[in-house]
């Protein structure tokens, strides 16, 4: 199987590229429309109610969903670090090492705003039990009283802007990495793996880890978190494959393909076995 120049300009001025081009903006321009069209309307403006951090179940304690996520989030980074140290840096060249990197900072951002939605829970509490108790007669300082009460209300107001904006952030990241998850397990588990074992590929466990983690770790959470799917926000998943596609053909256009690689070789591989397939069964109908 010999590989183009792709470093040459006759690589890039075919009809193959020129519709995956197009295919790539017309994606980007949909994407772009649809975010410029529903987002910030009246059907996603909402009241903050703590959905980012707060569990669908009820009676369940937010606590429990911050330690899911710190310990998935551990778990993830580990197999990040482990995968990038056994085999190189050149796996960002790789959509799957993006989907993991994603996942990772989507548990990162989720572990930090369920600490502090269950520090302001707590301290928010706290100041309306004191109030609570003032008009009950209790024995509180008037004044002790006035200035907590004063000072909740400034710190709730302040937590309560900063939660709206970065729990919008984190529900974008969230959509973002349900997509690239389902593609990237869906594609390695379901096109992917069935080449693989006609092979005699070895599977080891740190590429189970990498195509499976991400995904049993996303579903655990959304089976626990409050967070709303809008559809129209899968542009912004859209967009990051988008980004990858882009950056692959900068890559593409700066660097010669070799034909020694360990992707290129496989996929000779499988290849010459379908060939060496067809004709045996071609063989067997004749």
């Amino acid at each position: 199987m010999e590989l183009s120049d792709s470093t040459s300009l006759s690589y890039w001025l075919t009809w193959k590229f020129l519709f995956c081009l197009l295919s790539v903006l017309a994606s980007v321009i949909t994407a772009s429309f649809l975010i410029w069209k529903y987002e910030g309307s009246d059907n996603t403006e909402r009241a903050y109610n703590g959905e980012e951090w707060m569990p669908c179940w009820k009676g369940l304690n937010p606590v429990w969903l911050m330690a899911f996520r710190i310990i998935a989030f551990c778990l993830i980074l580990a197999a990040f670090i482990a995968d990038v140290a056994t085999h190189g840096t050149n796996l960002f060249y790789y959509y799957t090492q993006w989907t993991l990197m994603l996942t990772t900072i989507y548990f990162l951002f989720g572990s930090l705003l369920s600490a502090c939605g269950c520090f302001w829970k707590d301290k928010i509490f706290n100041a309306r039990s004191i109030d609570i108790e003032a008009e009950q007669g209790i024995h509180v300082s008037l004044i002790h009283a006035g200035k907590e009460k004063a000072a909740s209300q400034q710190g709730e107001c302040y937590f309560l802007q900063k939660a709206r904006f970065w729990g919008h952030i984190f529900q974008i990241i969230y959509q973002m990495t349900a997509g690239a998850v389902m593609l990237t397990d869906g594609v390695y588990w379901i096109a992917i793996f069935p080449f693989l074992t006609l092979v005699d590929y070895e599977m080891g466990f740190l590429t189970v880890v990498v195509h499976s983690l991400n995904l049993v770790m996303l579903l655990g959470d959304t089976a626990m978190n409050r967070l709303r799917f809008p559809w129209f926000r899968i542009s912004y998943f859209i967009l990051f494959t988008a980004l990858y596609v882009i950056f692959e053909w900068i890559v593409h256009a700066c660097v010669v393909l070799g034909g020694g690689s360990i992707a290129s070789s496989m996929l000779r591989r499988v290849l010459a076995l379908g060939e060496i397939e067809v004709l045996h069964l071609v063989s067997m109908v004749s």
